[in-house]
């Protein structure tokens, strides 16, 4: 009782901390002096704030990210077979999806998307840093491991994990064709979610996720 008591305090301060990052910024722009924020400067404090977060989230599951790191390091090439096979899959979801809901309602992409490029171009080096490397991190041990804390059957966790980590993606959309991208990004974190139960690593998912995000930062930059 003891233990399950802990799992969902731990589950509820993690989210707590992880949607507190407004907050954290805004302290860290008080800290720094910043007034009329630019995108670099916001871009900035978004690293920041996902470092913070990471170290807290790190706190949190210590001893089960050491654990898991240990069995990722054992079975690293069936773990990285795996996590390839479900990324693909993911992003054949995505891109499919993508092109759907572009021509049904002529958008032009997520909302969350356009604010991202933004930030890439304004500060790249930091955004190939943070979205390559920290916010994956972040995102699967909080849509990852949390959740395979908490929900012990591989069906919802597959699917809850995939749909909360879709939702997230779309929070601040303002229209129903915006909000439809919560497709693409459910399919990829369903396939993040295949993964980690396939292979009880959530370092499997974190590599994947790492590797999808950077590619697509070094694309944006490029292109």
């Amino acid at each position: 009782m003891r233990k399950k008591l802990i799992t969902i305090l731990k589950f509820i301060l993690s989210f707590f901390i992880f949607f507190e990052s407004a907050d954290i910024q805004r302290l860290l722009a008080t800290i720094l002096g910043f007034k009329k924020i630019s995108v670099a400067q916001a871009t900035l404090l978004s690293f920041l704030s996902n470092i913070i977060i990471l170290l807290c989230l790190f706190l949190l599951f210590r001893k089960e990210i050491i654990k898991e790191f240990k069995i990722f390091k054992k079975n690293l090439s069936d773990d990285i077979d795996i996590g390839f096979k479900y990324w693909l899959i993911g992003l054949a979801c995505m891109m499919v999806s993508n092109i759907l809901i572009g021509l049904l309602f002529k958008s032009s992409g997520a909302a969350n998307e356009e604010a991202v490029q933004k930030m890439i171009h304004a500060a790249p080096m930091f955004m190939i840093i943070n979205a390559g490397i920290l916010a994956p991190i972040n995102e699967e041990l909080l849509f990852r491991k949390n959740f395979r804390n908490i929900l012990t059957n591989n069906f919802f966790f597959i699917i809850i994990s995939g749909l909360f980590f879709g939702y997230l993606h779309v929070s601040d959309a303002t229209t129903l064709e915006q909000f439809l991208y919560i497709i693409p990004y459910s399919s990829l974190g369903i396939c993040f979610a295949i993964m980690y139960s396939k292979t009880k690593t959530v370092f499997t998912s974190i590599s994947m996720h790492a590797i999808h995000n950077t590619i697509l930062s070094i694309l944006s930059i490029i292109i």
